[in-house]
């Protein structure tokens, strides 16, 4: 019989969410935890205006059936501080008055709703049920900021798979750094590309700095100490959603003068989800680029999947994802001055306007003129001139502009054969033959617990990868094959 790929995966990955909770709960704390989600908060009054205190609120998950409990004060006031992110059943009761239901109430990254309720005298079992609106308006909250959620990412084309991709979509989001882009730490300001190449998020909300975010990945810290910028990039197909607060967020995130980035992955829900996917790009696809003689290689793949569900129903879920990325592309130099074949010998005839001065006028056994004298064989006095048209070996250190091989340094001999003749012009040289190779491994565990202490979650990530690069920016760069620079980098996030 034909099995799924839930059918193949599920009995594994359930004995390991079974061992991660044994390892997880005895650390985690003995209070409830904020993800990153949001809050809910209102007053319930009766027909004629007056509050009604210590009515029985209820907050009901629909995916989870996870529930939490308040009771209104004297005010009638009520608040549910920190929801996770989903969609949200919520019922009041009070002695004396008919049940009231909000249905579908949805809860985001970071958003504060008000929703008041009016209970109307009646029996227990008549009970009112109304329908929220699919678009809800914050009133409790002056904070701004756009909520993109999965189905939205799943609508986008982004090539490389990073959600950092998607800042930009924002008013007052503007995707351009001057920050410089190295691979290896370097003097001055520097950032490094998260998971070996994506999109790292340098970008300027409303004028700031670009090292002015902030980035959250589940309301913990995810970004890179030294710019500031995105060190942990989940998998795209993890990602529940995200929000861009752009002005007047809360006290909260009171260190950042920018924008605050917060990443909401999934949680396990009491249905067992999961997918699997494959990107492929190949040489056979692609065109020549129009300033390169030749088609350079490029071959990307990425590849993973997700499986979520329940551990135990209504009290413990889980949520998994993997993501591997491999890439190797051609990577093109352009055009690239070097030595002519003649200037390979000595002959500087072409570029003999730099063969100007004159030789030092100190004397001595260790001056210029004494050792260019032993080098080429023949006398060479101090204040004489390098070089001129028709000067000979009587009247010029180096006739003919060309200087021998005698008189050259030695790192200079040492060097030449690491610097590639010229196959373009006779002056300039280009290819697309040596490949820059990417491999990146990325993983995700969250696990969301419903107990008396409260919701309580763990959520680990971690991402490793390897880039050989044959033109690295770091140290002076380089941009002629032969300087590979093979870099490793690995990115954690604990959050319990």
């Amino acid at each position: 019989m034909k099995k799924s790929f839930l059918d193949l995966v599920l009995p594994r990955v359930r004995s390991i969410q079974l061992l991660l909770i044994v390892i997880l709960l005895p650390g985690l704390p003995t209070v409830a935890r904020a993800d990153g989600g949001g809050t809910i908060s209102g007053t319930v009054k009766d027909p004629s205006g007056a509050v009604i205190p210590k009515a029985a609120i209820t907050a009901i998950n629909s995916d989870t059936g996870v529930q939490r409990l308040v009771a209104t004060n004297d005010s009638g006031v009520y608040s549910f501080p920190d929801l996770p992110v989903g969609s949200y059943n919520l019922d009041v009761t009070a002695a004396g008055f008919r049940p009231y239901r909000r249905a579908s109430i949805k809860i985001d990254v970071n958003s504060a709703l008000l929703v008041d309720a009016v209970l109307e005298v009646g029996e227990s079992q008549e009970a009112i049920t109304v329908e929220e609106s699919p678009v809800q308006a914050e009133t409790a909250s002056t904070q701004l900021g756009d909520v993109v959620t999965s189905e939205n990412v799943a609508a986008l084309p982004l090539n490389g798979r990073s959600y950092t991709d998607l800042l930009a979509l924002q008013p007052g989001v503007t995707p351009v750094t001057t920050i410089t882009p190295l691979t290896v730490q370097g003097l001055g300001q520097s950032v490094f590309s998260p998971s070996g190449g994506l999109n790292p998020g340098t970008i300027s909300i409303n004028g700031q700095r670009e090292s002015a975010n902030g980035y959250l990945v589940n309301g913990a810290d995810a970004e890179e100490t030294g710019s500031l910028t995105a060190a942990v990039i989940p998998n795209l197909d993890s990602i529940a959603e995200f929000r861009i607060l752009s002005d007047n967020f809360d006290a909260g995130y009171g260190k950042y003068t920018g924008g605050q980035i917060n990443v909401i992955t999934k949680s396990g829900t009491n249905q067992f989800h999961g997918d699997a996917f494959e990107f492929l790009r190949n040489t056979d696809l692609d065109a020549r680029n129009y300033f390169s003689p030749t088609r350079a290689t490029y071959i990307q793949n990425q590849f993973g999947g997700t499986v979520g569900g329940p551990i135990v129903r209504n009290k413990i879920f889980f949520f998994s994802d993997y993501q591997g990325s491999r890439q190797i592309q051609g990577t093109d130099t352009g055009l690239v001055s070097v030595p002519t074949m003649a200037d390979r010998t000595g002959n500087l005839l072409d570029q003999a306007d730099s063969l100007t001065g004159t030789v030092s006028m100190v004397s001595g056994p260790d001056s210029i003129a004494n050792q260019l004298a032993q080098r080429l064989g023949y006398p060479v006095s101090g204040g004489e001139q390098y070089y001129f048209p028709g000067c000979t070996s009587a009247t010029c250190v180096f006739p003919g502009a060309v200087i021998p091989k005698s008189a050259w340094s030695a790192p200079a001999l040492a060097l030449l054969q690491y610097i590639p003749a010229p196959n373009y012009q006779g002056q300039q040289f280009t290819t697309s033959a040596f490949n820059q190779i990417l491999r990146d491994d990325k993983i995700g565990e969250r696990v969301d617990a419903n107990t008396r202490w409260g919701t309580i979650f763990g959520y680990f990530s971690l991402d490793n990868y390897t880039l050989n690069n044959p033109y690295p920016t770091a140290q002076g760069g380089a941009n002629v094959p032969g300087f590979n620079g093979l870099y490793t980098g690995r990115a954690q996030l604990i959050d319990l």
